[in-house]
């Protein structure tokens, strides 16, 4: 008589098991931030009565994309450079101005001892909390007094000041600097300002990195900052030049068709913003894991 013998199923190690819900969830979050962008890439490849005729996520009946971008380029004797210029020379040096002050600030909160110390602090984490358009009145009457408005200047000097860029650094700062290690630089007579350029900035490296992409996309994309400040066209960033082509393609006026050349001007000012993420990532990816292995 044969006994039917059974073995207990084997179980899966919580590591491997999947969670439907998890995927599922995962990629509505991707779909959510990628279909914007690939609506904007299929857009720029239309004309004018593709945008408004067909689906929005293929593409139309004419692939439009060189002409596109030649009339974007071309049109207004290429106005659209002359901002994207600008815009590239307010965000660069907004976001190096400002990464580079935050970081010096963050550090001296972090690791240097003096009178008002958390008095200071205490100010900069109340600035977080001020929406920067309850600022943008004064800080047009106060450039208005210095005579710096419809200037590079006016743009470029607000963005300098990110309070939350000294909060970051300030945190990442208190564990990514050794304060043994700027002890012994101190007894081997090395000065505040070489231990801060030698030292502390290499180990700062991966937040100052973090605070620099942080503001350059947030100047890239300032749009009421440029718009009050600035009146002459030939100082506008995209955002603002974007939008004076929008309002003029909505006029309906019929003349001047330009929702295509909208779109396609929208894509190529993404284009630098990505080329950036991708190119300095790998300095995020090298401070994943600072402190988090003991010597």
């Amino acid at each position: 008589m044969s006994t039917l013998v059974t073995r207990p199923r084997a179980r899966r190690h919580p590591a491997e098991r999947r969670s439907w819900l998890l995927t599922v969830v995962v990629l509505l979050i991707v779909a959510y931030f990628l279909l914007p962008l690939w609506w904007l890439a299929v857009a720029s490849t239309k004309s004018n009565s593709d945008l408004f005729g067909s689906f929005g996520l293929w593409f139309g009946s004419h692939f439009n994309l060189t002409r596109n971008l030649a009339d974007v380029f071309t049109f207004a004797d290429g106005v659209f450079l002359k901002w994207l210029r600008n815009t590239v020379v307010y965000a660069v040096s907004a976001a190096v101005g400002s990464a580079l002050l935050s970081t010096t600030a963050g550090y001296a909160l972090a690791k240097l001892r003096f009178g008002g110390r958390n008095l200071f602090f205490a100010i900069i984490m109340g600035a977080i909390m001020v929406p920067m358009t309850a600022l943008a009145i004064p800080t047009y009457l106060l450039f208005a007094k210095m005579g710096l408005t419809n200037t590079p200047w006016a743009v470029i000097l607000p963005s300098l000041v990110s309070p939350f860029g000294v909060y970051l650094m300030r945190v990442y700062a208190a564990d990514a600097v050794d304060q043994s290690l700027l002890e012994s630089a101190r007894v081997d007579g090395a000065g505040e300002g070489r231990l801060f350029f030698t030292i502390a900035l290499r180990l700062l490296a991966p937040g100052f990195v973090t605070v620099l992409l942080f503001q350059l996309v947030a100047t890239w994309n300032n749009y009421f900052l440029p718009l009050i400040m600035l009146n002459s066209p030939e100082w506008y960033p995209l955002t603002v030049g974007l939008a004076q082509w929008q309002a003029t393609a909505q006029g309906g006026t019929g003349a001047q068709a330009l929702f295509s050349m909208v779109i396609a001007g929208s894509f190529v000012s993404i284009l630098p913003l990505i080329i950036a993420f991708l190119f300095l990532q790998r300095y995020w990816q090298s401070g994943l894991a600072a402190g988090s292995v003991k010597q």
